[in-house]
Order: structure tokens, then sequence, then C-alpha cells
């Protein structure tokens, strides 16, 4: 009997034994982390991704826990949180029981990024700066301490600043004087009050230097504006409508963007040919490296260049289409479709941020009122989706704005033919379908090629060999898909875009 209780004892102890260990095998690692992402959060408005949200980071893997991370800049000493969540398997962030930043990491555009080990461990971060050591300067003592010295000093430094002073403020009437003001709103009609000669005649503010690019709607200049370079795009009198609308639309509320070129001001003149009609000038900002047509043209890009250049040129296309309410009706920005979206109307600044613009064939959506008297079927036909080819577009707002997202599928597949990412030789620059179509298709070969066939441009097999170009085919064809209802939306793309680029990063 007593040798049957051991047995039973013994039993028990093993099957607790095997239970513990089977237990430990198969329970995760569990971490807890805070969770933020600033473009989930400003997407959603305020419902995904904000505020005190967690994240459970669970390896299955002992051997290679979770960890937290958090990603913020600090501009001007404000910190603003970009990302927060679950960093996996980088021991480099074991043992760190705090996120700070190291002192002496290089910061790529501005970010700082730190990780750590422990719950909720990143849900406070500094940034630890070496410190300067400040110079201290010894003051001069004075050679004599007599009242006469002191006096002669004052006196003989009175009358230098006041000769001084008289001669700074009559520089800063003068500045003031010659500081020209130009119109950012000019009527419609002709009895414009805005200068009537062209530079040519007469010693105007603005110089044209060169032409740059000629277009549908006339041409664009390189001018001198006193010593600032300006653009000046000049309109021929039956484009004034054009004109009109460009203007019109660069001075709508909240257009000021960094992905938006900026607007200077509009000029009517008398044009230099004897007899002719007044010419429309619209300025803007000047941009060396022009459209991103022409820098793919004689550049390649790398895979960080083109993730920068698609990004921007994805957030000012959702600027464009996004509507921005305001209680107050002079700040209400509406909705507006570009329809005439290509990488010609894609300006690159000097760090390769891009900028949209040639607003001329833009609608605005107000609400609550239709499209107006538009013609569906302009833009630049290589560009063109299946339903504006055809002819079948749905004058809606969403429909207007599926149209630009199917031109930016193409646009996206421009950067991707010149990336450095691909295996092997970069080929040289073409435009969407020119090998399907040429270099000047009519509107029947667009319509063969795109909506008979339902032809798209192509992917080389070279981009197989990058994980990011990959995820950014997906992303074309969703742009570019055949039934416009099922397109991205730019906001969709710009998500895209940065998550398949930060991803690269975080894995090289």
């Amino acid at each position: 009997m007593e040798q049957k209780l051991w047995m039973w004892i013994c039993g028990i102890l093993v099957l607790v034994t095997i239970g513990n260990c089977a237990s430990r095998h198969v329970q995760p690692n569990i971490t807890k982390c805070m969770y933020y992402n600033q473009t989930l959060c400003e997407s959603s408005r305020g419902t995904y991704g904000c505020g005190n949200v967690t994240q459970d980071c669970i390896s299955a893997d002992n051997d290679k826990p979770s960890y937290c991370y958090t990603v913020w800049t600090n501009t001007t000493n404000q910190l603003s949180i970009k990302l927060q969540g679950c960093f996996l398997n980088n021991i480099e962030c074991h043992g760190q029981k705090q996120c700070k930043d190291k002192k002496d990491e290089i910061k790529p555009n501005g970010f700082f990024f730190c990780c750590c080990d422990g719950d909720y461990c990143n849900s406070e971060f500094f940034w630890d700066p070496i410190p300067t050591t400040p110079r201290t300067e010894t003051s001069a003592k004075p050679m004599y301490d007599n009242n006469e010295l002191i006096h002669t000093i004052v006196f003989s430094t009175i009358p230098l600043v006041a000769v001084a002073s008289m001669f700074l403020f009559v520089y800063w009437v003068y500045k003031r004087r010659k500081i020209p003001h130009f119109s950012h709103w000019v009527p419609s009609s002709d009895s414009s009050h805005l200068g009537n000669c062209s530079p040519i005649l007469s010693n105007r503010p603005i110089q044209l230097v060169e032409v740059k690019a000629r277009g549908r709607y006339g041409a664009v200049w390189k001018a001198l504006h006193k010593k600032d370079t300006v653009a000046v795009k000049i309109f021929p009198p039956q484009d004034k409508n054009s004109w009109l609308v460009e203007q019109d639309i660069y001075q709508l509320p909240h257009m000021q963007h960094q992905n938006i070129l900026s607007f200077i001001g509009a000029e009517k003149h008398a044009s230099v040919i004897e007899g002719a009609k007044n010419e429309y000038w619209l300025i803007t900002a000047y941009h060396d490296y022009g459209s991103l047509c022409d820098y793919l043209k004689s550049n390649i890009l790398t895979w960080d260049q083109l993730c920068h250049i698609a990004q921007s040129m994805a957030r000012g296309l959702m600027h464009l289409h996004e509507e921005i309410p305001s209680e107050r009706s002079d700040q209400y920005k509406p909705a507006i479709a570009h329809r005439d979206f290509k990488s010609n109307n894609v300006l690159l600044k000097h760090d390769l941020t891009a900028c949209i613009a040639d607003f001329g064939l833009a609608l605005v959506f107000q609400p609550g009122k239709s499209c107006g008297d538009t013609h569906g079927q302009v833009g630049t036909r290589r560009y063109m989706a299946p339903e504006v080819l055809e002819g079948a577009i749905n004058f809606s707002r969403d429909a207007f704005l599926r149209i630009d997202m199917y031109a930016c599928g193409l646009v996206l597949w421009e950067l991707a033919a010149r990336c450095t990412a691909q295996q092997g030789a970069i080929p040289d620059y073409r435009l969407p379908f020119e090998e399907e179509v040429g270099q000047h298709p009519s509107l029947e070969d667009m319509q063969e090629c795109v909506v008979h066939k339902k032809l798209r441009p192509a992917f080389k097999d070279s981009w197989k060999s990058h994980p990011g170009l990959i995820a950014l085919c997906d992303t074309m064809e969703e742009c570019w898909d055949h039934d416009a209802e099922a397109r991205l939306s730019a906001s969709c793309v710009m998500e895209r875009i940065t998550w398949q680029c930060r991803q690269q990063l975080y894995q090289h």
C-alpha cells in the first residue's frame, strides 16, 4: 500500500514537470510598447493610430525577443513623434532600458530614432546633444577712471551714432520705395490696371532671360525679379481662360503647400508684336531641375531618391485632392482634380522634393455644386485613363480624382524604370507606352492599347531583385486598374510608399 502511494505521488510530479516544460516552450515572449503612426492618425482624422495606444509585440522565439522603438523630429526644440511601436529581433536594443538617442549618430532628413528593452520603455524618449562650452570673454578694464576721459568718449560717440542712424534710415526708406509689389489678384476684365508693356520694351521689374519649356498654353521663361530668379509662364490671348483658372486655384485657401508650386503673382502685358492682343503672365517660384520628365532623361535615381520623390509627389496630390473644412468660408479648401497629371507637370526642387504645377485644366469641386459645363476628354493622351479615352466618365468628384490616380501609377513606373535598385544596366528613359505606341500616339492608338487590349507599361524582370520595387509594382497596378472604383486614393499611395521605403531602410 505504501509503495503504491509513492508511485502515485511520483507520477503526479512527472506530469507537473512535463506541463511546466511544455508551457515554457510554447509561451511567446511578449513586450508591450506604446504605438503611434502619424500618417494613419492624419488620414483617419484621429480615429486610428493616435493617442495612448499600446501594441503587444509577440515573438514566438525566446532567443529573439521583442523591443520598442520611437521615431521623432526635433525642430526648433519642439519634439514631434512620427512613429512608435514594435521593433523585432534587433540585438542592439538589448539592455537599453531607456529610449535615448546616441550622441554621435548622424540624423538623415532630421529624423531621430531609438529603441529599448522593456514594457512601455518607448513612452519616454530624449536626445542628449553634446553641450558646447560657451566662450568666456574677459571684460576690458578701462585704462583711466577719471571723468574727463568718460566725457570725451561719450561726446565723441553721440555724433557718430546720430550720423549712422540717419544713413540707415535713408537707406531703409530707399529700399522700401524700390520693392515692387505683385498683384495677387487680377480681375477677369480687360481693363486691368497691371503693367501694359513688355519687359523687352521698357525697364520692367521682371526681366525674361530664356525659354525653359513650351507647352499647350504657351512658354515658361526663366526670369529675374531684381536679384531673385522666378519662373514666368506666358499665356497667349486665346488661352486667357486657362490663365484665370490657374491663378484662381493658386489663390484658394491652404494652397500654400511645400508640394504645390509656389505662386507669386499674375500680370497682363501688351504683346511685343505691334497690333497683337495682350499676353498673360503667371509668376511662380523657379526650380533649376525643372520637370521630373526632364530630370529622368539625364539622371538615374537611387532607391532613397526614388522614395523621396514618390513620397513628396503623392503628398502633393493628396493635398490637392483633399477637402479641408473650416468654420470660416474664406478658409475652406475644396477638393481639386488636376486632370493633366504627368511627369512634365511635376517639378523638382534642389533637394529633389516634388511639387505639382500646371492647373490650367483643373476642376474645383464646391460642395452642393455640379462640375459645370466641362469637357471630359482632356489632358495628355498618353496619360489618359481608360474611361477618358472611351468618353465614359461619370461626372462626379471621385471619378475625376481617380483619373489623376491612373496617371499617378504611370509616373511611378517612370521613376522605377530609372532606379539603380534594379539589377543590371539602367535603360534609357522612355515615356509610358512608348514601346507600345511610339512617341506621338493618336487618340485611336491609345484607345486600342489601353481600352481594348487593356495593356499597361511592362515591368522589367530586373525589378524583381529588389523587394521595394516589387511592392511598388503592386501599388502601380492598383493605381492604373481598369476598374476606376478599384484604384487607390492619393492618401493610400502615400502611406504605401512611406511604409515600403521605411521597411527597406530598417532592413539595411
